[in-house]
């Protein structure tokens, strides 16, 4: 049977679980398949695969689009219309399920009539999204990418919705149209801009996702006081953005296992599995990477060039650490500390940006054991 987009919008509306009817209603509106364009990458192994709609056929390619999932469009500046074939490294654009856009749009709370700033046109899907939702003239969105930017706003343009668009460095926000009622973003950030704390109102809101990388992730909402500090807990969902580029890792150095300082470990490494034990060892250990392996996992970081790894010894586990830093020090206090504390989810932690600038995520209470976050 012949795809029909309308039909599949339908569809894809119908499966999100939202209490605002009004963003189904956007999802059944927006032409997804316009913003995607005719090409887009699939994961191949450990490398990126081109996929392109001429060769995919129009209907198959319809019900590709249309699936509630995440479409890689960029890796490392190549976009997927241009890649000659499979390629390595990381993704810098990506069309984000529309499950996640909306679930993020609820969570900010955005009511008719708000003005809005959006950091990340990327595709300008959720662009289209907030502005049959707000009204165009509500929108305003940052794209870091020029030549993204410009596909972006072409698309836009083509479904007839004509918001505020800006190229440009969106961790600095767009100040000539301040104070917004709300700022989200749809990449991640390692802290919390100054730019978007003076840019949004007393009581607005900013919706984004605290990330590092380690690329463990927590999304939260914090709402802006009249004194220029935020507050807010963190959701329960286990989601993630790409960072941001500003906040993107460095080339990490090469890991040499040298021999270093060797202990039992009090934790399994096992433990860096679970969703919050990973965003719980990076809020410890901010500027390091974190890699797994047949043994065990390995921690680097990347500003200082420590090391640590781990490995199993008969039925228990050991730690190895080199350089300057004690990274799995660090971590296994984090952890024991979260422990103590009755392991708390993702939805028990909370953040907190302060008058002299600090900002530290919480786990159960903000008494509770904190961590400041690299600013």
């Amino acid at each position: 049977m012949t795809a029909d987009p309308v039909e599949l919008r339908r569809d894809l509306a119908a499966t999100l679980d939202v209490t605002d009817p009004a963003w189904r209603a956007a999802v059944e509106a927006v032409p997804r398949e316009l913003f995607l364009g005719d090409s887009l990458f699939r994961p191949s192994g450990s490398r990126w695969e081109p996929v392109h709609r001429e060769r995919t056929g129009a209907d198959a390619w319809l019900r590709l689009v249309y699936q509630d999932a995440t479409w890689v469009t960029q890796v490392d500046g190549v976009s997927a219309a241009d890649a000659p074939g499979p390629l390595g490294g990381r993704p810098t654009s990506s069309s984000t399920l529309p499950s996640l856009i909306v679930r993020m749009l609820e969570l900010a709370g955005l009511r008719q009539g708000e003005k809005v700033l959006e950091i990340g046109t990327g595709t300008g899907y959720s662009t289209a999204i907030l502005c049959h939702r707000l009204g165009e003239r509500h929108v305003y969105s940052v794209e870091y990418d020029p030549r993204l930017a410009a596909v972006a706003a072409d698309r836009i343009h083509a479904v007839g919705y004509f918001p505020t668009l800006v190229t440009g460095d969106g961790l600095a926000g767009h100040r000539e149209a301040a104070d917004y009622d709300a700022i989200i973003a749809t990449c991640a950030v390692r802290h919390i801009p100054p730019a978007w704390l003076h840019q949004v109102r007393s009581g607005g809101t900013i919706t984004t996702t605290i990330s590092g990388w380690m690329l463990a992730s927590g999304l939260i909402r914090l709402t802006v006081h009249d004194d220029g500090t935020a507050t807010g807990r963190f959701a329960e969902d286990r989601i993630g953005y790409m960072l941001a580029r500003p906040h993107e890792r460095p080339p990490r150095p090469t890991f040499f296992q040298r021999e270093g300082e060797t202990r039992p470990t009090r934790f399994d490494p096992g433990i860096l599995d679970d969703w919050t034990g990973q965003f719980v060892a990076q809020l410890a250990a901010p500027s390091a990477e974190f890699m797994t392996t047949s043994d065990g996992v390995i921690l680097v970081d990347v500003a200082t060039g420590s090391q640590a790894w781990t490995e199993r010894v008969g039925d228990g586990w050991h730690a190895h650490q080199h350089g300057p830093l004690r990274l799995w020090n660090a971590v296994e206090d984090a952890l024991a500390a979260w422990r103590d504390a009755g392991s708390p989810g993702q939805s028990d932690f909370g953040m907190a940006v302060d008058a002299d600038g600090t900002q530290r995520v919480w786990a159960g209470s903000p008494d509770g054991p904190s961590w400041s976050l690299p600013v």
